[in-house]
């Protein structure tokens, strides 16, 4: 056990959620893509931490060849999913907690809606910090933070119905934990540009909810190695 997490077969309960999820994520991780200001990755390689299925890899092969990746998760179905999906492409998925045995291979490292789950933040940041060559980029993205004015609801929601442990986190908590770590802090909100899809009974009803989180509350953290 690291990070505070232990293997789990899936993160949500519900298997078929869990391969709803990367369908309701593509539109994200296609705007954050965009925003990468790394163009070039064809001789760079890359880590997605948290990566459940393997969509935001695959994703980003797509728009920005990269020469390497690897995908790490603590749910085991999901990773063998992600091993089905991947065909040819040059990425490796393990089950992991953290990432051992890779000091200092990584140009880029991304997680999505993670890192509000690890219970040992500074242990998390450690790990990425040593995974990354000098001059490596970390983008952390999450919503999922104490600033959420839906976050009340919310981690009652996450509780019941995924097999994973909340944490209590705000903006600024972060920053501080990933400036201790080392990292040159920086961030912007998401502020997603797409049409957003009205889902009448998901974790935002309220539709002016959902509107407000995409494109106000939903952070990205832009972290260097410096």
């Amino acid at each position: 056990m690291h990070n505070g997490m232990s293997n789990i077969s899936t993160w949500y309960i519900d298997p078929d959620a869990e391969d709803a999820m990367a369908d309701g994520h593509a539109p994200i991780w296609r705007h954050l893509i965009n925003l990468l200001p790394e163009r070039d990755l064809s001789g760079k390689a890359v880590l997605d931490f948290g990566c459940n299925q393997g969509g935001l890899l695959r994703h980003l092969y797509a728009f920005r060849p990269f020469r390497k990746a690897l995908g790490v998760d603590i749910a085991e179905q999901s990773i063998a999913k992600a091993n089905l999906l991947k065909g040819n492409l040059p990425i490796q998925y393990q089950v992991a907690a953290h990432v051992e045995g890779w000091d200092s291979q990584f140009d880029l490292a991304i997680s999505h809606e993670v890192i509000y789950l690890i219970a040992d933040i500074e242990m998390h940041a450690r790990d990425i910090w040593r995974s990354l060559k000098t001059g490596g980029v970390y983008y952390a993205v999450t919503g999922c933070h104490t600033d959420n004015p839906l976050w009340a609801k919310w981690r009652d929601l996450v509780a019941a119905k995924t097999n994973t442990v909340v944490q209590d986190r705000s903006i600024t908590d972060y920053a501080r934990v990933f400036e201790a770590a080392g990292f040159e802090v920086s961030a912007r909100k998401l502020e997603f540009d797409g049409f957003i899809p009205f889902v009448a009974d998901g974790w935002m009803p309220d539709f002016a909810d959902a509107l407000t989180y995409y494109t106000q509350t939903k952070i990205v953290f832009r972290l260097i190695k410096s």
